[in-house]
């Protein structure tokens, strides 16, 4: 069950239509796994629709979205679907995430961007591949990073974050991954700039970092 979800502007900004496609894909992939996300982004959904009508003088209370919120918590969930192999994912990248042409960029850690399958977008979009039991280098981020787990699990600082968990890190994280033992952990991140190592030797890979 996931227990890192996306936050309620983010929700709000996906009803709306307002993300770019990485971010949406993200925030789908998750909604996806996640009953208690989806029933908010439905009711979000109808709220929009409300607001939408073409009703002279009628309007919507300041505090409408957080009562309606609140109603959803405190209704019991629907089981979690699982995997489905027609999602947004597989259609971009196929069945198997682990045959992907995977890139080492340090001991534990593989990457792959898919930027150029979101043409026109302004983020850069990558996969992370974490090597089971295996630490990614401390660093922080110059912009936002957004991640959603796809496959294992890792810990650091903040918690352990499990397969669809949902996490948004800015200039103030500073944080080192450690895959949990198992699968291999891996992970897509929108970055609105690049990430830059914290550590004492791998700092000096930073100008080599875009």
């Amino acid at each position: 069950m996931t227990q890192h979800h996306p936050d309620s502007h983010s929700l709000m900004e996906f009803s709306a239509g307002n993300l770019s496609d990485p971010h949406a894909l993200c925030i789908r992939l998750h909604l996806d796994q996640c009953p208690h996300c989806r029933s908010r982004v439905d009711t979000l959904d109808s709220l929009g629709a409300i607001m939408l009508e073409d009703q002279p003088g009628a309007g919507v209370a300041d505090d409408a979205f957080d009562r309606l919120l609140s109603r959803i918590d405190s209704e019991p969930a629907e089981p979690e679907p699982k995997h489905r192999a027609g999602d947004p994912l597989h259609r971009l990248l196929g069945e198997d995430l682990n045959a992907l042409p995977w890139k080492r960029q340090l001991a534990d850690v593989s990457v792959l961007d898919i930027s150029h399958l979101f043409p026109g977008q302004p983020e850069k979009v990558v996969l992370q591949k974490l090597a089971a039991g295996g630490k990614a280098p401390a660093h922080t981020h110059r912009g936002l990073e957004t991640t959603i787990v796809l496959q294992g699990a890792f810990t650091d600082h903040k918690g352990v974050f499990n397969q669809w968990d949902f996490v948004v890190l800015d200039e103030h994280d500073e944080h080192r991954p450690i895959a949990l033992e198992g699968d291999d952990c891996i992970t897509l991140s929108v970055l609105s700039a690049p990430l830059k190592l914290t550590g004492t030797f791998t700092r000096l890979l930073n100008p080599f970092i875009r």
